[in-house]
């Protein structure tokens, strides 16, 4: 790997904490669709799951500002990357409705599995195995859930989403914190997170 595209990835982690607001952001709009599952019909939940990110989304951007950290330097050449990976799972979303047309209660098993697909690749972009294990618990523990609950796993696996993104969030961060000192316990200049 060239110290180049090492330090345009060290600059991605430290302009988003890993990724850790959009998964405390979404962990808590899943939380509140698997509360609110219990409530409602099951088409008028699995639409609110579908749509979830329409709050999420503008959430995670406020709190990844709230929390201080620095934009993209303008010239990484991982920039393109980042947004094409953060918006891929648009891509899946005609999948969800299919799932929404034949059965609604499949909603959040569609949504983890392309979840999970979606984590993948943040493991090399954000340098952390944790995106990793995130995809395999999200995508082959609602799997499993699934078919062990069938019609009743509808909460169970927004539950589980949501537990293993709070779980994974501030390990993220920590690795993005490390990133963004350099790993030597001091905060680099704006400058020195630039490419090369």
């Amino acid at each position: 790997m060239s110290p180049t595209l090492d330090h345009a990835r060290d600059d991605v982690s430290a302009s988003s904490a890993g990724g850790a607001p959009f998964l405390i952001c979404f962990g808590a709009t899943l939380f509140a669709c698997a509360v609110a599952s219990l409530y409602l019909d099951r088409q008028v939940a699995a639409l609110l799951v579908m749509f979830q990110g329409g709050l999420a989304l503008p959430a995670a951007f406020w709190l990844e500002r709230r929390m201080g950290w620095k934009r993209m330097a303008a010239d990484n050449p991982l920039r393109p990357l980042s947004v094409q990976l953060a918006m891929s799972q648009i891509i899946a979303f005609p999948v969800v409705l299919v799932v929404y047309s034949l059965n609604p209660g499949g909603v959040p098993l569609a949504m983890a599995a392309i979840a999970g697909g979606h984590f993948l690749p943040y493991a090399w972009l954000q340098r952390t195995r944790v995106y990793v294990g995130l995809a395999v618990v999200v995508s082959a523990g609602a799997l499993a859930v699934q078919i062990m609950l069938g019609a009743a796993a509808f909460p169970v696996v927004l539950l589980l989403m949501t537990a293993s993104y709070w779980v994974a969030a501030p390990l993220v961060y920590r690795n993005a914190a490390r990133r963004r000192t350099g790993g030597r316990g001091q905060v680099l200049l704006e400058q020195d997170l630039t490419p090369i």
